[in-house]
Formats: C-alpha cells, structure tokens, sequence
C-alpha cells in the first residue's frame, strides 16, 4: 500500500516547506519537494522522522527494571503512541541475579522488535554521583561480572554505563565494544582526564549518560565530567545524552550545548519512568520509591522529604520540542538530536531520518508541532498526548 503526505517535511539537513513523503509498504520510496503533479493537496501538517530514545525505564504506569513482559510491553506502547518509534529498554543497578533476571524477561521484546535493545545503567557507577541508583547495588568494575550478563543477553545489550574511575575501566570498555554496545560514561565523579580518558578508551561508539546529572557541576578550575564530556564530543569522540525535559536541565543549558557541540553530538533521551503519563503520586523506580509531584519525580528518602530526581516523565518527542520551543533549537538540528544521532550511535542505518530506502518511521505533526499521528514501518499508531512543551 502506498501514502502519500504532503506538508512541511523536516529532515536531519533541512526543511521542505511543501515536501512529499511517499511510504511504500514499510519503506520510504520518495521524500522530496511536492510538484505540479502531486495528487495530494498542500496541508499545514509538519512530517518528522520517529524519536529514537536511547534511554528510557518506562512509562504509562510500567517500567523495564521491575514490570513483567506485559508490562514491559506496555511501558514500550506508551512511548510509542507518543512518537517514539524506536527506543532502549534502560535498567538500573540491582544485584546481579536480579539483572540475569531482567534482561531474561526483556529478551523477547528485544527479539519481536517492541525494544530495539537493552540498556544498563549500572552496576559499575560512582557513589558519590548516585542519583536514583540504589547505593546498595553499586559496585565496582568486575569484568567477570559483566561476561556473564553478556553472554546471557545473547547480543541484546545494546548501551551500558559506567563510572571512568571504576576498576578495570578499560578491559569493560572493551568488553562491550567487541560485543557491539555503545560505551555509555555517566554517574561518575571522575576528574577531567579521568574523564576524558575514558571516552577515548573504547574502540567503538561512546556517549555521556544524562550529560550534567549524575555528575558534579563544573566549575571553571574543576572543570570535571562536565567539562571533559563537552570537550570530547565538541571535538566529535562523543555523543553527549541531554534529559531537556525543562527539570533536569535549564533552557538555555540544552542551547549552550548545540552551541558547543552540535547536533550530530547530541541525543535527546526522555530518561522516562514508570510516572510517565500517569498522574502525581506514589511509584517506584527498581528497588526505590519515588513520589510524584506536579510532573516531577524524585526520590523518597529515610526523612520522607523529596531527594533526587528519580528520573523523567516527558517523551522523547517532549523534549524535542521543548528544545525548540523554549531554547531555540533550529527544528532540523532537533530532528538531528531526536532522531538521526541516536540512530547512528546504535548503528541503525534504516532509520532515523526522512530519507527514500529508510524504514517509513514518520511523525506527522500539526503547525504547532502538536502530535496527531504516528507511523512505524509503515503500520499507522493511534497517536497519544501531544508533542506540545508545557
């Protein structure tokens, strides 16, 4: 079956003011400026490429660290009607029989496609950086540890991340990049060449895990993860995670770092937890208890007062326009954080983008890059929410 839209079309290189995209079965067979005899009439609909959400725990009530596969198929379907047609399962750290476990349960959405792979945050992090990893499961690098959890994922692991100051480092970085994972540094408390090292360790792709969260801020003498993560993805060794849901980042931090590093440099990721669309209250994130209050999630601590942001709520799709709407980011350069970026660090190469031969991955959007419908290899999703910041 072949369609037909006609509207603005966004790619990762520009934008169309009348383009066309002609989806043929589950492929793209045309993008490319409307002509004089293209059957569809000129619309003020906006076409993008799907989000792809390198990292994501949940959503709509559900979460990849502790919901059965139902669950976990939900939590996927969540994000999906939202315009995330391709993302990551993430976990956090848990002890190691309860990671076996995940990733067992996981597998088979790894295997249909409903996840494009699994993402580990965790066990091998910085207890000082901790965030919303329960301290209890936090460990240091153990080689032997991570060979187990790889030969039980049979290649499912897509991303895992990592202190640079944790033991054995380099041979972990190694380890995952011979088994074709991304190299993800985050949650470390390591000082600018520590840092710095280890982005440059691993022969294969590299990002930063949340960049600012889950590591000390800058300081211009101390310039730290911070400043080692924007120093090797400005010089293009990196791909940088910003959470710019508005919570965990300042508007104008997410323009500073198109400024800095650019696009191609950058994935947006929702960092989403079960909350997610759910209404403000109580949930959990793994082994921790999280509350809810006016969108925002943070941990409940022994005092019972607010800690931690606990993770995201938004959608991948949220944070795109966000960025657009309240830092400024050139749509096409949003497309290239939302969807092409991501691609490329997982070595995806038939997605994220509009192009002809790719997946037929398509958002299409109102003027106000309001959400009305989502296509996934062709196959139109009823689209939920909306793609509108608050």
């Amino acid at each position: 079956m072949t369609e037909i839209l006609r509207g603005t079309v966004v790619t990762g290189s520009g934008t169309i003011d009348d383009g066309i995209v002609v989806i043929d079965g589950d492929r793209l067979a045309e993008v490319g400026p409307a002509g004089p005899g293209t059957p569809t009439p000129p619309s003020d609909r906006v076409y993008l490429p799907g989000m792809i959400d390198v990292h994501c725990h949940g959503g709509g009530g559900f979460g990849f660290p502790d919901s059965d596969v139902d669950g976990a198929r939900a939590a996927a379907g969540y994000h999906l009607r939202r315009g995330t047609t391709t993302l990551l399962g993430s976990l956090v750290s848990a002890p190691p029989q309860r990671l076996l476990e995940r990733i067992a349960t996981l597998s088979p959405l790894v295997d249909d496609g409903t996840v494009a792979g699994l993402h580990l945050e965790g066990p091998f992090l910085a207890q000082a950086v901790c965030g919303a990893q329960d301290p209890r499961f936090i460990i240091d690098g153990d080689p032997a540890l991570l060979r187990t959890l790889l030969d039980a994922a049979g290649g499912r692991i897509a991303s895992m991340t990592l202190a640079a100051e944790t033991p054995h480092f380099a041979e972990l970085a190694a380890m995952l990049s011979a088994a074709g994972a991304v190299v993800s540094v985050g949650h470390t408390a390591g000082d600018f060449g520590t840092v710095v090292a280890a982005l440059d360790a691993p022969t294969g792709p590299v990002s930063v895990t949340h960049l600012f969260n889950g590591m000390h801020p800058m300081h211009h003498r101390f310039p730290g993860a911070v400043g080692a993560s924007l120093t090797v993805a400005g010089r293009g060794g990196a791909v940088v995670e910003l959470v710019g849901d508005g919570v965990h980042l300042a508007p104008g931090t997410v323009a500073m770092v198109f400024a800095t590093v650019g696009a191609d440099h950058v994935a947006f990721v929702s960092d989403a937890m079960q909350a997610a669309g759910m209404p403000d209250g109580r949930y959990t994130l793994g082994s921790l208890q999280v509350v809810v209050d006016d969108g925002v999630a943070r941990l409940i601590p022994a005092s019972g007062e607010p800690g931690a942001i606990a993770g995201g709520t938004c959608s991948a799709l949220e944070v795109l326009v966000r960025a657009v709407q309240h830092s400024g980011v050139p749509l096409p350069d949003a497309v290239r954080a939302g969807a092409c970026t991501p691609a490329r660090l997982l070595g995806l190469a038939d997605r994220g983008d509009l192009a002809a031969g790719l997946r037929a991955d398509v958002l299409e959007l109102g003027p106000d890059l309001t959400l009305h419908r989502v296509i996934r290899g062709g196959v139109p999703i009823t689209a939920a929410g909306t793609g509108t910041a608050t």
